[in-house]
């Protein structure tokens, strides 16, 4: 059967019961509805045949390598499985089934906060959320419904930019001897703690269709994840809340659920980008540039309180930023809205990129110098075992993105710290 010009299937095809209807709410009236369109063969073919062959097996077993051998084959049903799902509006139960593989960080083995979870998902469910994500981005970033302070997971965006912007705005606050002051947020798990409720009515207001609004609410629905260590597999353990781990749509769908947090900075400036979150602000007097940044720390923290995203307040930390006016010895304390005072700071790493409060870039050229000269050993030690040409590739992809990171950046510190940096490449 067909509806619309599309095959249809037998209600229950995909046996994942029922699943709980989408929260009402308005569309923006300044915004097009939003439907999914037919996913084309030509795409998914494309996408299979891009598979990286080394990337793990979900869950299901079925290998990037055999997918992508296959390509020529089993493109044509795999796309009409994935535009049969956006008929049912229902997912395959299989490809929401997570395998987490507990990466050791260092300390005590026994302490589960010693490891990092990686989450594997089926490589299936990843080709069709890529398919999803590009109509989803397309029919955003076309009306603009991103904030401009808001750079995670943008094409055209990135740490460096959203770095640059920050810093030209403190810059040049420094230049007309104003003082500037900043919070640098962080929050606790943000990503495990999206509210898929709150996520849905979100993508209501932003014009979603409701049977694409039906299509993301099973999409969260009967998620569930398995640990998997030496060859073993645990018991399967129900997941409620938070984007996918290792999704393609969950970093998109992130940006989404925290995109109206920029309203409640007042008259302080913001900067989001994924769950980093700078609030500063600048002008003549340091303590009316703390009172307004306390006034617009207590909105944002209130904004993200009613996402049920929350506060890490011994990892949030503040900054006066003092390259060119004295520094008070004991600056008025900023407070999250549980009382707790945030720790002043001299230096801190926003986005890969060590700040320090007079901008000299000092502390970050430090640790570059100290991450190539551990490359630089390694090659040095080895220097008999490669050829010259290997050498040049190891430096090309050992060394010098070390160095291309945020290039643009820290090249405002002296010519003094980047003549260490010289140095050390030279060695």
């Amino acid at each position: 059967a067909f509806l619309n010009g599309w095959p249809c299937l037998p209600p229950g095809y995909f046996n994942l019961g029922q699943t709980a209807p989408p929260p009402p709410a308005a569309p923006r009236p300044s915004l097009s509805r939003f439907s999914f369109t037919q996913i084309q063969i030509a795409d998914v073919l494309k996408e299979l045949q891009n598979l990286d062959p080394y990337k793990s097996a979900g869950l299901d077993n079925l290998d990037p390598l055999f997918l992508k051998l296959s390509a020529t084959i089993v493109a044509t049903p795999i796309t009409s499985l994935f535009n049969l799902s956006f008929i049912s509006s229902e997912i395959p139960k299989d490809w929401k089934a997570a395998a987490v593989i507990p990466l050791f960080k260092g300390g005590d083995t026994l302490d589960p906060n010693c490891y990092r979870p990686i989450s594997i998902l089926p490589c299936l469910s990843k080709v069709f959320e890529s398919q999803v994500n590009k109509q989803v981005t397309d029919h955003l970033e076309s009306h603009r419904t991103f904030s401009a302070v808001q750079s995670g997971f943008r094409a055209g965006h990135g740490c460096t930019s959203a770095t640059l912007k920050v810093l030209n705005d403190i810059i040049t606050a420094i230049d007309k001897r104003q003082y500037c002051a900043a919070v640098f947020i962080d929050l606790a798990k943000a990503f495990d703690s999206v509210n898929h409720h709150i996520l849905i009515g979100r993508l209501s207001s932003l014009g979603f269709s409701d049977d694409c609004l039906a299509w993301f609410t099973n999409y969260f629905a009967d998620r569930v994840q398995c640990v998997k260590s030496e060859g073993m597999l645990s018991g399967p353990l129900a997941v409620s809340m938070g984007v996918p781990q290792g999704s393609i749509l969950g970093p998109t769908l992130f940006s989404v659920y925290i995109n109206d947090v920029a309203l409640a900075a007042g008259d302080s400036l913001i900067h989001l980008y994924a769950d980093d979150t700078i609030l500063y602000t600048f002008g003549p007097s340091l303590d009316t540039v703390l009172s307004n940044l306390q006034t617009s720390f207590n909105a944002i923290q209130h904004s993200f309180r009613g996402l049920q995203l929350l506060l890490n307040a011994s990892k949030t930390k503040c900054m006066l930023f003092n390259r060119s006016l004295p520094a008070p010895a004991c600056p008025t304390s900023i407070t999250t809205l549980d009382g707790s005072d945030l720790e002043y700071v001299d230096v801190y790493k926003y986005l890969g990129v060590w700040l320090d409060c007079k901008l000299s870039f000092q502390t970050h050229i430090k640790h570059l110098q100290s991450k190539i000269k551990s490359r630089v050993g390694f090659l040095f030690r080895n220097k008999a075992s490669f050829t010259q040409a290997a050498k040049l590739t190891l430096v090309k992809l050992t060394i010098l993105p070390i160095l291309d990171f945020g290039d643009v950046i820290y090249k405002m510190a002296s010519n003094t710290l980047l003549s260490k940096l010289d140095a050390v490449y030279h060695s």
